[in-house]
């Protein structure tokens, strides 16, 4: 099967990039030095450039899973440029694709199942997706948004402008045009580039599965720090109507923080949360599943399997008692006066479900991480 065209444009740009951050930004260093305005300078730029594109061209518009003021959203729009990620409307229109038609390697855009350099960065340099082009008919709520269509019009401008405007203007005004050029221009956009492909690459492929098995997706809190928190993916993936991909606290998920301080100025609102209940029954029919592929081997598999069953069967019956009373809870304090719900009946058969529940949870743990 002949292979589709190259697209030259896109591969100038990969390469030209790359071979510049790799061997003048060094040789630059080396020779003359940058200094730390410069660096945190460029450091800034990273992070805008991958911000916006993290709470902006995924979280808010290929997901919605939240409302933002038009201020915030011509900021990420503008940053959107400055990474060179292609506009808000193409971008989110593939990238619904891609989670509508996961690992499918005829209609998903970056399918991981077609090898790491096709999902990283190959499925850019030939004209794969050419018929998609100027087809977004699973982006007419985003057609409707004006700032988006501003973009996506004035898109190659705003790349050339950030990407050089931006860098020339702090060189001139910091006093070293070259240093700026190389760190704030070439070395941050292929770090804006190549950390970004890592979510359609590396995180399709390396890390865990906590959630489900149904698709290539992974968690790994090495690509978070790198990605501004998307590397929590197979939960994305599972639930990527949620704001948040790294739903714990310590989990490192900045864009999360950011969406979320952004309420509390106006800036945002309606966030989507995925139910706790929801999200904590698909981790432990995962972790059951993981357990009973251990016990295939075992010599007492078939009494161990029952075993097994039953322990998930009376876990999964105390998180639905919990998740329910939890609810009426917050039922009841809606409706009643927060001094009588605290001294209520309803509070202290919550406090005993709960305990009832982390008592179960903790013979769970203990029962599959003694599986051999």
């Amino acid at each position: 099967m002949k292979k589709p065209a190259i697209i030259w444009l896109n591969v100038a740009i990969f390469t030209i990039t790359f071979l510049v951050a790799a061997i003048a930004v060094p040789y630059r260093a080396y020779t003359v030095g940058f200094d730390m305005t410069e660096i945190l300078f460029a450091l800034l730029c990273f992070i805008y450039c991958g911000m916006s594109i993290t709470a902006g061209y995924h979280r808010l518009w290929s997901h919605r899973t939240y409302q933002a003021h038009w201020s915030l959203r011509l900021i990420f729009a503008i940053g959107g440029a400055f990474a060179l990620q292609n506009s808000i409307l193409h971008w989110s229109s593939d990238h619904r694709i891609h989670h509508k038609h996961v690992d499918d390697n005829d209609i998903d855009p970056y399918s991981a199942k077609r090898g790491f350099w096709y999902s990283h960065i190959g499925w850019m340099c030939r004209e794969y997706q050419a018929h998609r082009y100027h087809d977004y008919k699973n982006a007419r709520d985003l057609q409707k948004d004006n700032i988006v269509m501003w973009q996506h019009k004035y898109y190659v401008a705003l790349a050339l402008i950030t990407n050089f405007g931006i860098p020339i203007a702090f060189g001139l005004w910091h006093g070293d045009l070259i240093n700026s050029l190389l760190l704030a221009g070439f070395l941050r956009l292929v770090l804006s580039h190549h950390t970004t492909f890592f979510i359609n690459s590396l995180a399709h492929i390396w890390g865990k599965q906590t959630y489900t098995d149904k698709n290539t997706a992974r968690d790994n809190g090495i690509l978070a720090l790198l990605t501004f928190g998307e590397g929590y993916h197979n939960y994305h993936h599972i639930f990527e109507n949620d704001y948040r991909n790294g739903i714990r606290w310590w989990q490192f998920d900045p864009t999360k923080w950011l969406i979320k301080s952004c309420q509390w100025l106006g800036l945002t609102s309606k966030l989507r949360t995925a139910p706790e209940d929801k999200i904590e029954k698909m981790r432990l029919a995962m972790t059951l599943k993981l357990s009973k592929k251990k016990l295939i081997n075992h010599p007492e598999a078939e009494k161990m399997l029952r075993r097994l069953q039953q322990e998930y069967d009376n876990l999964i019956a105390r998180v639905n008692d919990y998740y329910q009373i939890k609810r009426d809870l917050l039922q009841a304090k809606r409706q009643q006066v927060k001094s009588e719900v605290e001294n209520s009946e309803l509070l202290k058969q919550y406090h005993e479900m709960k305990e009832k529940l982390i008592a179960q949870q903790r013979c769970w743990q203990t029962m599959t991480a003694n599986l051999v």
